[in-house]
């Protein structure tokens, strides 16, 4: 009954997502000005971080590029999962015990409560990324002291080797398709998305259902799919041609052959 009821939930946020659309201004990504916040840190001292996450990245948060540069964040930085896929460089203090060196985390989880409610700006990091904000020989001391005052700037992604692919998600049919971006460099966000059916001239436009994954009801749906996405945070636009095959699976990964930066 729980897992009809969440099928429920988001089929019924994709079929009402088009009426709750924003637009939003646009600005530079790379952001010179560092600004203050809190961090911790969760799961295991020299952990990667958690498995999945409210983004919905599932098994890829285990394995590089993403592997130990994973992030919660609280609401003001989560955006309603708009904010999935961001970049941010963060930075401790003080000096007696941080490095100059500030680490990259990727955003691929919320922390609701506790230090991220409130408003607050908050980071809630894997155990090793917290630690290598450390000087040499001081991991573990950083991480003893728990919440800690940090600083920090939103930074391009970058993915290097990596093209822009579109998962399908589970459950998705000729009358109900979810996509999950994957490896999104630049903004890594994701504002809007299209898909073209095959031998079509127009974009018809997904809705935003929770984390990274947006989803269209229409039908049939007859591929091959070609797909556009927009940035959240600048409005740059990419559209990868017939990247999902006519013959395309649910739960299979179709990468294109474009990205941002290359």
């Amino acid at each position: 009954m729980q897992l009809l009821g969440l099928y429920v939930v988001v089929f019924l946020k994709c079929f009402l997502g088009v009426f709750g659309q924003q637009v939003h201004p646009r600005h530079n990504v790379a952001d010179l000005h560092w600004k203050p916040a809190t961090a911790t840190w969760y799961g295991s001292p020299d952990g990667d971080g958690s498995d999945g996450g409210a983004c919905g990245y599932g098994s890829l948060v285990d394995v590089k590029p993403f592997r130990a540069r994973v992030g919660a964040v609280s609401p003001v930085l989560f955006k309603n999962g708009e904010g999935c896929g961001a970049c941010y460089k963060v930075r401790c203090l003080d000096k007696s015990i941080c490095s100059r060196r500030a680490v990259t985390i990727i955003v691929t989880d919320e922390c609701p409560g506790g230090y991220c409610s409130n408003g607050n700006t908050h980071f809630d990091l894997s155990g090793a990324a917290f630690g290598r904000m450390a000087i040499s020989g001081e991991n573990g001391q950083l991480r003893n002291r728990g919440e800690i005052p940090v600083i920090y700037r939103r930074t391009p992604c970058k993915y290097p080797g990596k093209n822009i692919a579109f998962h399908v998600n589970e459950g998705s049919t000729d009358y109900w398709l979810s996509l999950l971006v994957e490896f999104e460099d630049g903004d890594g966000d994701v504002g809007s998305m299209h898909i073209r059916e095959a031998g079509g001239t127009e974009w018809l436009e997904m809705n935003h259902v929770w984390g990274a994954n947006w989803c269209i009801i229409r039908g049939p749906l007859k591929g091959p799919f070609s797909v556009k996405l927009t940035t959240l945070s600048t409005g740059r636009t990419l559209s990868a041609r017939e990247v999902i095959p006519r013959n395309w699976a649910a739960k299979a990964t179709y990468t294109s052959r474009l990205n941002f930066f290359h």
